[in-house]
């Protein structure tokens, strides 16, 4: 590391250089900087330990006692050394120690100029194409002997990242620290407490500051410096401290602004970058047959470093995206991707180049069977470390307890599984009216078209929910919804999870109303046409066959004869049939609930219609009295027709009769195709079971005589209404929901889906069971996805709904189930993925929060910095908290 360093006036609580510092000279002492050893002795024209004063790190005193040393530890924070005057006498060089210059900024920048910036520093690696970043670092040097100076590194003094830095870069406890100061400022500070009383020199309690821009962490690692990024003002011995820091921007390669946005979240996660700019090579497993051969964690971590050096505008991220892709090849070539897939497979990949277990054991996941959560989960997490050893899984994994309940047994599985991020889904606010008619399939009930309110992009279960509300469903009913398009069913919608959005406005919906237990029954299916009057020439009129709109359906028993699906398909014309009621309160002599209202239809002859009178239900159909059972006899008033009460009889004297004959007559019945598009075959009154084929649909084409299109009411059958277009969202109102309203959409109790059965071991069979997730274990980052995408065979949608996010302060300790200790679960937002666009074209950007440099908005190329109150859009798509 590179420090750019001045001593200050002892009294000086500033952590800027001071000019007034006694030096030999009476000059300003120069800016300071450290680099590793190994470098600067090739880069100076020197030889190597010429000038250079020596110094052996050693800790300071501490108690001796472990369990002492921990508490001094804890009360005294700060990373405290004593750098010994000419006490090494190993080689600074020799492989098993670490080793710093600490050189003046201007003889630095003659070095690096003189080399070009392209002395590589450790074999095939060189210091003008990458860096592992220069960071300033405040030490407080005061004098215990006359050959040794005590070094306080305190966070008081130092942002929190440079002080973890430096507590790696000077960990004593692991090997030997050498440094090396050609700079003469470690002599300056000798020489001043040694001046001020010879006497009191080993009880000083005056410090000097002295700040080093720092450009390595370690003498073992590739450390690579851009010597023209250093601006140096040697005037009074100040330099200006680079903020350009991680600002650093990513070159679009061509659609690649998808993976520059996730690429600048994992650099600016602190965990990470620590790690990545340590000596993670190490740590690279290049056997695992999962990983690259470690080939992605290695250009992972030189293009983490570029962005962390200073030296230039922009980093162009090919080798890294070549890597990418050759790990997950959809990655390759320049198509527009999903930010958040890159991130998934980013991790996945570096975690198995850095996977430290080299056999991974299998351990069978045994059943809970009554045990404790608390031991259940702590036997799973166990068995997934067994598996996996990295700094993703000690970043970013966390855990959650799914639960499954079988629907007919009861019969409940708890498993905790790993998370890498939480995909949370998006309720959407916007909402979408659309119009379905409902039929009834036994004849019950007129049609009546109904207008829903359902989610924008809702499913097909969303509409079933409302129209079953609408309609006022009965519990032993259920739903057969279908899209109609000329004259015929073009498809039966029975998947709940499809999207209602493959329903376009000028579409046709017809829906079924079915008594439960024939769900599994086969259906008839009947298009009709009838005989319409045109007006042609001269008022000539004329009648051709046109299509009803609306197909009628039922279910069929066990065995079907042309006579049975003649009296099926006049029992659903009843409610289409015209009526004129003569009395509505005729007097039966039983009461008004009971009462029969006779009517006569078009053609004169009589007709019955029992109805019931008590008040109609909220949908406003009307349902049919149910009559008692008995021998009493209604007359009409001209006495010419009766009705007789019984179980399911109803009379009209010698009239009936012929009516059902003229029905007879009316109608021609032939077999199709559900198209009706084939040459149809006519069906006889007399004709044996057609049910032979068990087809599952049988389809039937009525033909429509003249006499019969005057008998029936057939508006409803020829005006089945289309979809309604959106809702007008009033100005003003937004779409927008809470974070917390997604979370608990995604841990409520929902049934799998069909494509998702699950195995009930007391069942033994395949159930559509109930699950629930719960968080259980939080990571140090949390990741979450907001599923904005969704798609379809058909379809592809992107929700633009506003979710409101906490910055500071997201406290998930309430979704915790876990009673046992658990880390602090208050979490503080640092980054954030956008999109901006719809589906067929959009755009990603980065907005990343910097300690002490506030909100930096990443969009390729280009880093400008941005108020907090502007990160806030419909545009965030995945969010990067870290534990607070």
């Amino acid at each position: 590391m590179a420090t750019a360093a001045t001593a200050s006036a002892p009294s000086s609580a500033s952590t800027s250089a001071a000019c007034d510092a006694p030096s030999a000279s009476s000059s300003c002492p120069a800016a300071l900087c450290l680099v590793p050893f190994r470098w600067w002795a090739g880069v100076r024209e020197e030889a190597a330990e010429e000038g250079g004063v020596r110094y052996a790190a050693t800790p300071a005193a501490s108690p001796s006692y472990y369990g002492l040393r921990l508490l001094h530890s804890f009360l005294h924070p700060d990373l405290v050394l004593r750098l010994d005057r000419g006490e090494c006498r190993a080689s600074a060089t020799s492989g098993g120690s670490r080793s710093y210059a600490l050189v003046p900024a201007d003889e630095l920048s003659r070095a690096l100029a003189r080399q070009n910036s392209s002395l590589a520093l450790h074999n095939k690696h060189s210091f003008a194409e990458d860096s592992a970043g220069a960071y300033p670092l405040v030490l407080r040097i005061s004098v215990r002997e006359t050959s040794i100076l005590t070094v306080k590194i305190s966070k008081k003094d130092n942002p929190v990242d440079n002080y973890k830095r430096a507590n790696k870069m000077f960990n004593i406890d692991s090997q030997p620290v050498h440094v090396w100061d050609f700079s003469g400022q470690t002599n300056l500070i000798l020489m001043n407490e040694w001046n001020r009383s010879h006497q009191e020199y080993c009880h000083s309690e005056q410090e000097n500051l002295l700040e080093v821009q720092v450009y390595a962490m370690s003498d073992s690692l590739t450390f690579k410096i851009g010597g023209t990024s250093m601006n140096v003002d040697m005037s009074c011995g100040n330099f200006e401290r680079v903020s350009s820091m991680g600002l650093i921007g990513l070159e679009n390669l061509g659609n690649t602004c998808f993976m520059n946005s996730s690429i600048q979240c994992l650099a600016h996660t602190t965990k990470l970058v620590d790690y990545f700019l340590g000596d993670y090579d190490s740590a690279i497993n290049r056997t695992n047959p999962l990983g690259l051969n470690g080939e992605l964690a290695l250009a992972f971590g030189e293009l983490l470093r570029s962005l962390w050096t200073n030296d230039r505008n922009t980093v162009a991220p090919h080798n890294f995206k070549a890597k990418i892709a050759c790990f997950a090849p959809q990655f390759s070539g320049f198509n527009q991707h999903d930010s958040q897939e890159l991130l998934a497979f980013l991790l996945d990949g570096l975690h198995e180049d850095l996977n430290q277990v080299k056999c991974k054991p299998y351990e069978e996941a045994k059943d809970a069977s009554g045990r404790p959560d608390e031991e259940v989960a702590d036997e799973y997490w166990r068995n997934h470390l067994a598996r996996n050893d990295s700094v993703i899984v000690d970043t970013c994994h966390g855990q959650y307890k799914s639960t499954l309940t079988c629907p007919t047994c009861n019969k409940t599985s708890v498993t905790f599984d790993p998370f890498m991020y939480l995909s949370l889904p998006v309720p959407s606010m916007a909402k979408r009216t659309m119009t379905v008619t409902v039929f009834s399939t036994d004849g019950s009930r007129e049609p009546f078209s109904y207008d829903v309110s359902v989610p924008k992009f809702g499913t097909l279960s969303d509409l079933v929910q409302a129209l079953s509300a609408a309609c006022s469903l009965g519990g032993d009913e259920s739903l057969l919804i279908t899209e109609v398009y000329n004259n015929c069913i073009i498809r039966y919608l029975e998947e709940p999870s499809d999207s209602v959005s493959l329903l376009r406005d000028g579409d046709k919906l017809a829906a079924y109303r079915l008594p439960k237990q024939y769900e599994k029954s086969p259906l008839v299916v009947f298009t009709h046409k009838h005989f319409a009057e045109h007006s042609g020439v001269d008022n000539f009129v004329t009648s051709q066959m046109k299509e009803f709109e609306a197909p009628l359906l039922a279910s069929l028993p066990e065995a079907v004869n042309g006579l049975t699906l003649q009296e099926i398909y006049l029992k659903l014309l009843n409610p289409f049939r015209f009526s004129k009621i003569i009395s509505s309160s005729t007097d039966c002599g039983r009461g008004d609930s009971d009462c029969a209202v006779y009517s006569m239809d078009a053609a004169g002859d009589c007709a019955v219609n029992l109805m019931d009178t008590t008040p109609s239900s909220s949908d406003g159909n009307v349902h049919s009295a149910q009559l008692e059972d008995g021998p009493e006899r209604n007359q009409c008033t001209d006495n010419s027709c009766e009705v007789m009460e019984g179980p399911s009889e109803t009379y009209c004297g010698e009239a009936d009769v012929s009516d059902k004959e003229a029905q007879t007559e009316q109608f021609g019945f032939y077999l199709t195709n559900e198209r009706d598009d084939v040459q149809r075959t006519k069906i006889e009154m007399n004709d044996l079971d057609l049910l032979e084929a068990k087809p599952n649909r049988l389809h039937v084409s009525v033909n429509w005589q003249h006499s019969a299109s005057k008998q029936y009411d057939v508006s409803m059958l020829n005006n089945l209404p289309e979809i309604h277009k959106l809702e007008v969202i009033p100005k003003g109102t937004e779409d927008s929901v809470a974070l917390h309203v997604c979370l608990e959409a995604f841990l409520k109790e929902e049934p799998l889906g069909p494509e998702d059965m699950w195995y009930c071991p007391c069942c033994k069979k395949h159930q559509q069971a109930m699950k629930k997730l719960d968080l259980w274990r939080l990571p140090e980052v949390l990741v979450i996805h907001l599923k904005r995408f969704s798609y379809t065979q058909f379809t592809r949608n992107k929700l633009e709904t506003f979710v409101d996010f906490p910055i500071s302060d997201l406290d998930l300790s309430s979704y915790i189930t876990t009673e046992n200790e658990q880390p602090y679960n208050h979490y503080r937002l640092y980054a954030i993925s956008s999109h901006y666009g719809n589906m067929g074209g959009g755009h990603y950007t980065a907005s990343i929060y910097q300690e002490g440099k506030g909100w930096h908005k990443f969009d390729d190329e280009c880093v400008t910095p941005i108020s907090e109150d502007n990160i806030k859009t419909a545009a965030a798509y995945v969010l990067f908290y870290r534990r607070e």
